[in-house]
């Protein structure tokens, strides 16, 4: 019974947070949000507690470790001994088969297949949301394509698109991860946390936004002709466009890496000289409260707080590389809660990766988009911790 009074306060903090920076909250619709949270609480007892639910996890894992098995023939061929001998591992065997799964991606693409998956799953949300096809869409390619790619879908109708859409699609696309990575956080955190959060994040982001950014969609203003369906290029142009846009995530998250794990040691070495305290637990201390609302038991709340000041200044990567250096001294249940936390792009440094996207694409809606920053990675923190709260109900 604790568990469960414990849950429904967190939920009304988080729905509360949600509410004060919304505009319009007599559009809210509380039928379709109480919708879909009984639907995602019944996905994690499923994918948590039942034998179904578990072996499709199993499954899933199964499908990303046969890739990465691929994957290994084509780093072993270009690094040979050095994967071997398990120098640069985590680069090797963690980072580079992005390129290979990126590639699969833009076969499927081509083939049309994934054209049909993101509109019937669109489509199919757009009933259970309350929000547009649009919308529903884009919560569907933002999990395949991610938070770079995503938005070159919708490039033949993004000068169409209001401000309220806008806002709501990049939130999406930041509070979710993409199809490209699902296999490397499969490496580094049990994969039934990776699977559920992914399926919660996107339902979670329907709740958040239907409170902070409530709008009304007509059929005649509804927007949903995506330029995915446009097949113009032959499968040896996709191939290379989807093997570059691996290499280039690769890259983009090594040199983050490397860049912010360096400056983090330099901050952290300023503060304790000065301060005798570290960055992570200064800002950790903010989280504490967020921490114990998810269910994260009292005695933890510190560890875990400083692990999602982590992941918020600097990336989910780095996050998750704490958490397993403290996963030994943490109970099953706050692993399970952080886990989830962590599966997303849910950062600061996403607000100008989704800005560089749509800029490419749309000077005027990237302008819109920065003017929103703050604003996306607040509602992006709390889709995740709604996420981590239904968790934190389920594991016990």
């Amino acid at each position: 019974m604790s568990q469960i009074l414990h849950f429904i306060f967190g939920l009304i903090t988080i729905i509360l947070l949600a509410l004060i920076i919304s505009k319009n909250p007599k559009k809210i619709q509380i039928r379709f949000i109480i919708q879909i949270l009984t639907i995602e609480i019944i996905f994690a007892y499923l994918f948590l507690d039942t034998q179904i639910g578990l072996t499709t996890t199993y499954k899933i894992s199964n499908f990303f470790n046969t890739l990465l098995i691929f994957a290994k023939e084509g780093i072993d061929f270009v690094f040979g001994n050095m994967n071997n001998a398990e120098l640069a591992f985590f680069f090797l065997n963690v980072l580079c088969p992005i390129i290979f799964i990126s590639s699969l991606i833009g076969i499927l693409k081509h083939m049309k297949i994934l054209s049909i998956l993101i509109t019937s799953i669109g489509y199919l949300l757009s009933k259970i949301n309350g929000m547009g096809k649009l919308e529903s869409f884009n919560a569907v390619s933002s999990l395949i394509f991610g938070q770079t790619e995503n938005f070159i879908a919708y490039k033949d109708i993004l000068t169409k698109i209001p401000k309220q859409r806008m806002y709501t699609m990049a939130t999406t696309a930041m509070s979710t991860a993409s199809m490209a990575i699902l296999g490397v956080y499969m490496n580094m955190l049990n994969p039934k946390y990776v699977v559920i959060a992914v399926i919660l994040n996107m339902f979670s982001a329907f709740i958040i936004l239907s409170l902070s950014n409530p709008y009304q969609i007509t059929k005649e203003n509804d927007l949903y002709i995506l330029s995915f369906y446009n097949n113009e290029k032959n499968i040896f142009e996709i191939l290379q466009e989807y093997i570059y846009t691996g290499l280039k995530i690769t890259i983009i998250i090594t040199a983050m890496l490397i860049g912010f794990i360096a400056l983090i040691h330099t901050i952290n070495a300023i503060f304790n000289t000065l301060f005798h305290i570290t960055l992570q637990d200064v800002i950790g201390y903010i989280f504490i409260p967020c921490a114990w609302i998810i269910g994260i038991p009292e005695h933890e709340c510190f560890q875990v707080a400083r692990i999602m000041a982590t992941k918020l200044i600097t990336n989910e990567f780095i996050a998750i590389i704490e958490l397993q250096k403290i996963s030994e001294t943490l109970s099953t249940k706050s692993i399970g809660i952080l886990s989830v936390f962590l599966v997303s792009f849910a950062n600061f440094s996403s607000i100008g990766i989704i800005v560089g996207a749509i800029k490419g694409l749309n000077e005027k809606q990237a302008k819109v988009i920065s003017h929103y920053g703050l604003k996306l990675l607040y509602n992006a923190i709390l889709i995740n911790l709604l996420s981590a709260n239904i968790i934190g109900l389920v594991i016990k």
